[in-house]
């Protein structure tokens, strides 16, 4: 099964608030398109991925999501995440009512193709699935099979959301690329222990990653 996925990115000046301990204002904007950036490549380069959609009104991130390949929906909602998501995943519903459609973060810089496809694989067995971040709490993806809505939540809570709304919660071990979305410094240093992609090496090269190594 080939997977369209809806990857949701707000303005780069907004975005990564909770990295301001590890990246000042000046940093945290590259920082979070390195993230998209890592984060597109991979899913492109993954077997059961046959197009990517990322909903953003950013126009730098629009233009370098654009030329790794992605396809760029403006947030016409502006209603926050879960309205860019369903808005994504209507738009590629109205072009490709058949696809089987999948929300993903923007922030997996670790984020390796084989992993995804394992995930994916998983997904395709039920309806409607998730799978939870590393600190099971949010959700990383969110996937639904042709006919079947979206209905995102996430947000706070997010696991515990998309449990109760009847998605199946998918539990594969050997997927922590797939979970390890980066909110903070710590995240950060999980990531990049996990390897991250070439565009968040070079950004987060000389960052101060909270932790007991300090510099990375």
């Amino acid at each position: 099964m080939q997977w369209t996925l809806v990857i949701p990115l707000k303005p780069l000046e907004r975005a990564k608030s909770r990295l301001s301990d590890t990246a000042g204002d000046g940093l945290r904007p590259g920082l979070a398109l390195a993230f998209a950036q890592d984060t597109v490549a991979a899913a492109l380069a993954s077997r059961a991925v046959g197009d990517v959609a990322v909903v953003t009104d950013d126009p730098l991130a629009g233009r370098e999501l654009s030329a790794l390949g992605a396809r760029i929906v403006p947030d016409e909602p502006r209603g926050g995440l879960n309205a860019a998501l369903a808005y994504g995943a209507a738009t590629v519903r109205a072009a490709q009512p058949r696809s089987a459609v999948a929300a993903l973060n923007a922030d997996l810089p670790a984020l390796r193709p084989l992993e995804l496809a394992r995930v994916l694989d998983a997904a395709a067995e039920f309806p409607r699935a998730f799978l939870p971040d590393a600190a099971a709490i949010g959700t990383t993806l969110l996937a639904v099979r042709e006919g079947q809505e979206l209905r995102p939540a996430f947000g706070t809570d997010s696991r515990a959301r998309h449990r109760a709304s009847g998605a199946v919660e998918l539990a594969l071990p050997g997927v922590d690329s797939v979970r390890q979305d980066v909110d903070t410094g710590e995240d950060l240093r999980a990531a990049l222990a996990l390897g991250v992609g070439p565009r968040t090496t070079a950004v987060s090269a000389g960052l101060l990653i909270p932790g007991p190594q300090g510099l990375r």
